[in-house]
Parts: C-alpha cells; structure tokens; sequence
C-alpha cells in the first residue's frame, strides 16, 4: 500500500521560497536555510550560482522543519481564484518542464489528508463530517494510485473531437509528473497553512487507514459543494464506467423522485443540502466559499452580446449569434451532459459537465444542471438568456453542505458514508 504521495504545488518562470529549517539538497549534499529564488537560464534550473536539471530539499528534521512557497494560486480559473504564500511539510522537488519550475511536495498520505481536510472545510465542522471527510479524502487519492499504476502503461484518452462534437472529460491524464495537483481539479491541499484545530488531526487520526471498499476495490470516492438535491452518477462526469457506489441517490432520507429534471431544477424541493442556515455554512465553508450565496438553486442571466462573446472566447469557436442552448442528455440529478449549442454560424454538440460549465462562464458554472431560458426574441434570435440553475460542483458522490447538515442533525460519519455510497463498506487496511 502506499505511503507517500507528490502533490504538485505551482508551475511558474520563476519561484520565490523560504525554508523553515535546514534542508539538504541532494544535488550538492550541502545544507540550506532561508530564503532563495529559482529561476530558468540555458534551459535549466539556476539556483545559487549554479545549474540543475532538478533539485530536491529533504528536511533534516520532519516534524521541526517547513518550507513556505510564495505566490501560489488557488481556486485557479474559478470566481474566488487568489494568490497566497503557503507553508508546508515534507520533501520539496523543483522540476523543469515546458518551460515552467514545477514545485512537488513528497509528504505521507496521514499528513496531506490533515491539510486536505482543512483546506477543503472549514475546520470548526461537526466531528463527524471531519470523519468522513478523512476517509473518503484518503480513499480517494488512493484509488488514484492504484489506478495511475495501472494505467502507467497504457494510452489514455479522456475526449472525442470531430467537426460538430467535443464531448470531453478532466481527469488522470492530466497530471504525469505527480500524483495529485493541490487545486480544486484534484483536492483542495494548502499545506500546514490550513491546518487550524485539534478537531482535523483527531478525524484523520481516528479514522486511520478507513477507506471505503467496493467489491475488494478502493472507492473512487468524489465529492463535491451541493448536489443540488440528488447526487450524479460517475459515468456523466467522468469515463464512461459505472461505479455501484457512485449510483444517484436523493440528499435526504427519501428515494430519487420520479420526476423531470426541468420542473425538479425549476423547483426548490426539501434535502439536506437546501439550507440557508449561516451558522451552519459559517462552519461548512471556507471563508471564500463563503462568496457564493446560492448555490442549492441560483440564476445566471446573459446578453445575447454577452453569451456570444464569452462561448467564443471559452471555446475559441465562433457561433456567431446564439439560437439556442438545447439539453440532448441529462443524468439523474438533472445535470446536462451533452448540449447543443445553436449558433448563427455554427451548431455543435458539447460535453461532458465540465466541458458545458467552461463554455457558459468566465470561470465555472455552479452546475450543469440548469434550465434555459429565452426572452426578446426578434427574428428568431434571442436577445436574453436566462439559466435557472441548481447545485454547486459535478455532483458526484459525497454532497459536502448534504452531509454537514447530516452531521449537525446527529447522524454519525458512518451513517454519512452509508448514506452518499450506497453499497461500499467501510474497512481499515
């Protein structure tokens, strides 16, 4: 089983950085501490005077030493995207590639799931949402492993792209020279940074070596914001794969309504994750999730200018004006998985999720579950599009706000995996 883990950190022309501690550089066996800049020069690392193809600072001391990296970015291409200066543990690796320093962090996986846990959540949660949290987190970047090895040798191909149809999907191959990013793509992961109270090192370590089994397989156990009522299935977001454990189920106690996802996206029907309950939320996010008001059912509203500009500029093709924005397929939990976009000038199939969420926002759209809308139409072109929208993330999985609200109400960290994975269980390894 593994025990370590590369979380790639920040790709940038030059990078500033601190060690907290001495460190030694196994390039030179020589000791360092304080602050350095990397830079490229001659197509090469160039740090201290000197040139390196890669470098990498072990600290001496674990538990004593830190290193902080300046100017990181996180929540990349989203509404609350922000720069900070970051402190972490563990081996730091510096790596050219494309022309960019990549900054890797080696850490054990007990340690990157404390900073997950607090970075992704706001650490004041309920305990047992911290609980489940840590073992869907530690299945999750497991099941990653495992599959990276084995798909290590083999072509991996994530989208299908002809003259009329981009039908596209984000997920392993985009990360070759580590394992997980530490953005949002992957788990939100900020290091020591995040790491704020005794309640996150009690969850990880009470639930130590907890992972979510199916069928003698780990758990690819996804999680996102607000299901926006019932929770996706792999297959619309993802490769086309069914997973069992990742079946839709409503986000309350009742099964999945027998309904059409227009007039269920439309309405604002009782679940766990359909609260306004600010001391609630003040626990769940983040203070920067905290940005987003609504996010169980919300509206976003478009120019015909507007829309047309941004799917150019998002997609790099040219509709010319928009027609139509028309849902072919929807999964479950109502969200679009390939949509026709009408355009003046041209008419293309979109998908899946992502793909639609990129195309419809200058960051991301909060979902793809979402109705349209059309007013002012004058000669058959519509001058305003409104999108009636429900959820926050791909829905797949663990409903983060569901299964705080869960929590509050008493039920524990079982009963929450239970409820979100139907059929994995819970085992130590």
């Amino acid at each position: 089983m593994f025990h370590q883990i590369n979380v790639g950190i920040l790709a940038q022309k030059t990078i500033q950085f601190k060690l907290n501690g001495i460190y030694k550089l196994k390039a030179d066996n020589n000791f360092y501490e304080g602050d350095y800049e990397l830079s490229i020069n001659d197509n090469q690392i160039f740090f201290n005077n000197k040139f390196y193809t890669q470098l990498a600072f072990e600290p001496e001391s674990y538990n004593s030493s830190s290193f902080e990296l300046k100017n990181v970015c996180i929540g990349i291409q989203f509404h609350w995207e922000r720069i900070e200066n970051q402190i972490f543990k563990g081996i730091i690796r510096f790596v050219l590639k494309n022309d960019l320093i990549q900054a890797v962090n080696n850490l054990p996986v007990e340690d990157y799931l404390e900073s997950v846990i607090s970075s992704e959540m706001n650490a004041e949660n309920p305990l047992e949402l911290l609980k489940a949290h840590a073992v869907i987190s530690r299945s999750w970047i497991l099941a990653q492993l495992q599959k990276k090895q084995a798909i290590m040798d083999k072509k991996y191909d994530s989208s299908f792209i002809s003259e009329n149809e981009i039908i596209k999907w984000y997920d392993r191959e985009d990360h070759e020279d580590y394992d997980v990013c530490s953005d949002d793509h992957c788990q939100r992961y900020q290091g020591i940074t995040r790491i704020s109270a005794p309640e996150v090192i009690e969850a990880v370590a009470s639930t130590k070596g907890e992972v979510l089994m199916f069928e003698e397989m780990i758990c690819d156990t996804r999680f996102s914001k607000c299901c926006g009522g019932i929770t996706e299935e792999f297959e619309n977001c993802w490769e086309p794969q069914h997973f069992t454990y990742l079946s839709s189920v409503a986000c309350d106690n009742s099964p999945v309504p027998e309904q059409k996802s227009e007039d269920w996206i439309l309405s604002s029907p009782p679940a766990f994750c359909n609260t306004n309950d600010k001391v609630i939320l003040s626990r769940i996010l983040n203070d920067y999730d905290r940005e987003t008001n609504d996010f169980y059912r919300w509206k976003v509203i478009y120019s015909q200018k507007e829309l047309s500009t941004l799917m150019q500029k998002k997609s790099g093709i040219d509709f010319g004006e928009i027609v139509d924005l028309i849902p072919c397929e929807r999964g479950k939990s109502g969200r679009i998985v390939r949509l026709l976009i009408q355009g003046t000038k041209k008419t293309m199939y979109v998908g899946k999720e992502l793909e639609i969420r990129k195309y419809l926002s200058e960051t991301h759209l909060y979902s793809s579950a979402f109705v349209v809308e059309k007013n002012q139409i004058i000669n058959e072109i519509p001058h305003e599009f409104i999108l009636h929208g429900a959820g926050w993330g791909h829905g797949v999985g663990l409903c983060q706000i569901g299964a705080a609200v869960m929590a509050s109400k008493g039920f524990d960290y079982q009963e929450i995996l239970k409820h979100y994975f139907e059929g994995a269980n819970i085992v130590k390894l």
